[in-house]
């Protein structure tokens, strides 16, 4: 009789616990904390530069991605000197894109080309943009345009 009683008493317990209110889910902040700007951002190490600018057009949701990279005499990448992704947010996009000046060959051709995917999908791309001096460069506003 004892182990029916304990049985019956244990399969309460277990009822009255499934049937207790769930505990409440933590608040989250109403605005999301403001993301880092060129003020905010990280300083740079001394032994690398950047190419900072904006990208306009980004739909939100996409997926935009920068490349520097060192081409041939054919206009084929050779190289890849720095890249960067970022996420689109319906906003022009701020970018800061390191690369290391050493790696800039004498006569060497370097351009920044740029592309937007959303879903899996090429729907944007910026046209090659010459770099000409291994210095840190604000490019300003970049346009890009629909992908063939």
């Amino acid at each position: 009789m004892p182990l029916r009683l304990f049985a019956l008493l244990s399969l309460l317990g277990l009822l009255a616990a499934c049937a207790a209110k769930p505990p409440l889910a933590p608040q989250l902040p109403a605005e999301p904390p403001p993301a880092a700007t060129d003020e905010t951002a990280a300083p740079l190490p001394a032994y690398l530069r950047e190419l900072s600018g904006s990208l306009l057009g980004v739909p939100p949701g996409a997926e935009a991605e920068l490349a520097l990279l060192v081409l041939d005499q054919r206009g084929l990448p050779q190289g890849l000197l720095g890249n960067i992704q970022v996420r689109g947010d319906g906003a022009p996009l701020l970018f800061r894109l390191p690369f290391n000046p050493q790696a800039f060959a004498p006569g060497a051709r370097i351009e920044l080309r740029g592309r937007v995917h959303f879903s899996g999908r090429l729907i944007l791309r910026l046209l090659p943009l010459p770099i000409r001096h291994a210095q840190s460069q604000s490019l300003g506003e970049l346009r890009l345009v629909p992908a063939p």
